[in-house]
């Protein structure tokens, strides 16, 4: 099993693979051999810079808004296979922004609701290579958020389609499963990491006494999409230094 994390030949796509946790993901597939394409909601590549957690380098990118199901349908990717398809999309509201239906229904809709219009896209290149899907959550999903109902239920909800497709697409050789991370730092959690009293409190409650980065995650979806993982199905993985133990 030397080779069995060699993803030379092999095609990725990691929807939201322009910045933070799905840009370390994208990364590391590109990192052993396969050819990755991201799709990020910016104009173009350019777009995006390493200052704000962005490394495009070796990464075919794509402007898709997959929170535009309609899109998501009809749109002509540019590859013709597809071994790996992690959905890594996501947002969150703060200053109770997710207490208005607006708001809720914009998170819902990109952090869970284009997962499934992803999927469902992808499902017959994946069934063709007999594929992986890898969704990616939080471990939010076991707890309360108190300001943030709409991230929240999304991201539980993620883990259900997770184990659900898991079971309903195990028949079509397509194996489903998840990464829960924890507190990473990207752009989505400077409001924890840039200030020092809610980022030392949220230590406290990290065992490793550490923030995850997006190559831990990138580590845990290597894991998933190889032969490793190949009796793995339905599992979503908290990778969170211990955080909800």
């Amino acid at each position: 099993m030397a080779d069995a994390l060699d993803f030379t030949g092999k095609t990725v796509l990691v929807v939201g693979g322009s910045s933070g946790i799905g840009n370390g993901i994208a990364q590391g597939f590109r990192a052993h051999g396969a050819v990755v394409h991201v799709w990020g909601t910016r104009a173009k590549a350019s777009d995006y810079s390493i200052a704000e957690g962005s490394d495009l380098t070796g990464l075919h990118y794509a402007h898709v808004d997959v929170s535009d199901f309609v899109t998501v349908e009809t749109l002509k990717p540019n590859f013709k296979t597809l071994d790996v398809l992690v959905l890594s999309q996501g947002t969150v509201l703060y200053k109770r922004g997710e207490f208005q239906m607006e708001g809720f229904q914009k998170v819902m809709d990109l952090n869970l609701n284009s997962l499934m219009a992803c999927a469902i896209k992808f499902h017959d290149m994946l069934a063709a290579s007999k594929g992986s899907l890898i969704t990616v959550s939080s471990t939010a999903a076991y707890h309360s958020t108190r300001g943030n109902p709409a991230y929240n239920a999304s991201k539980t909800g993620a883990i259900g389609l997770t184990r659900t497709l898991a079971e309903a697409w195990a028949g079509d050789g397509i194996r489903v499963n998840g990464i829960a991370p924890g507190l990473v730092d990207t752009k989505l959690t400077k409001v924890t990491t840039q200030s020092p009293e809610r980022l030392e409190a949220s230590l406290e409650g990290i065992p490793l006494r550490r923030l995850g980065t997006p190559a831990d995650m990138a580590g845990v979806a290597l894991f998933l999409a190889s032969p490793l993982a190949a009796y793995v199905l339905g599992q979503t993985i908290p990778v969170d230094g211990g955080l909800i133990l």
